[in-house]
């Protein structure tokens, strides 16, 4: 395998990482409020996403048969409901006593892999990055070429993985969002709302569709 498409992977995986989304949007609350371990942790768990839709895009770039459009559609529907849950709690989120926001993630890791395997955007993201960073060498691409090229996406997702753990430890970030938190958090909700609203109002359309198609077919004789 060329070392072009290798690079051509890392680079792809790291900059589909470094893409902001209603996942860094909310790793970087949590790790702004929380810390470096609890950022770390969130994008642990986002690892698993990162790599299911990397194979995915990966196989569809190789020229295997692509997943039916319909299975998006759902998880961009569950992923559109469970960020308007995240969105609304972030809009009426109070202060404590202490004066801390009381929207503490207990489990950035679970947050991270719920993030990570129903983003609406990750298989349609990672295509295109992938396609445009290893498309000079797409005809030289085979079913062996998937492992090696794995194993680069990892390395990309964990090179950007570490400059985020990074970037949310910064002193100046850190303090800039406990001066702010409560309305940080706000603003973050309302954009978690935007992107649930895009992602339900895009996939019901599609949703709709299938389904009458297949219910269409099941009633011809």
């Amino acid at each position: 395998m060329e070392i072009s498409m290798l690079i051509g992977a890392m680079v792809a995986a790291a900059i589909y990482t470094l893409t902001p989304g209603p996942a860094f949007l909310a790793m970087l609350g949590i790790g702004a409020a929380q810390g470096r371990r609890a950022s770390a942790g969130f994008l642990f768990g986002h690892f698993a996403g990162d790599i299911m839709w990397a194979s995915l895009a990966l196989v569809a770039i190789i020229g295997s048969r692509v997943l039916d459009p319909m299975v998006f559609d759902i998880l961009a529907m569950i992923c559109g409901v469970y960020l308007f849950w995240l969105g609304i709690r972030a809009v009426i989120a109070k202060r404590k006593v202490d004066g801390a926001v009381n929207i503490t993630v207990r489990r950035p890791w679970r947050r991270g892999f719920i993030f990570g395997i129903t983003n609406p955007k990750g298989y349609p993201v990672a295509v295109a990055m992938f396609t445009a960073l290893l498309a000079q060498d797409a005809a030289s691409l085979g079913w062996d070429s998937i492992t090696g090229l794995l194993l680069a996406s990892a390395v990309g997702f964990l090179i950007a993985d570490l400059i985020l753990i990074w970037v949310v430890g910064l002193g100046i970030l850190h303090r800039a969002y406990q001066r702010h938190e409560i309305w940080i958090v706000r603003a973050t909700g309302i954009l978690f709302i935007g992107f649930a609203v895009q992602a339900i109002a895009n996939a019901l359309p599609n949703l709709g569709h299938s389904l009458a198609h297949g219910f269409s077919t099941l009633r011809k004789p």
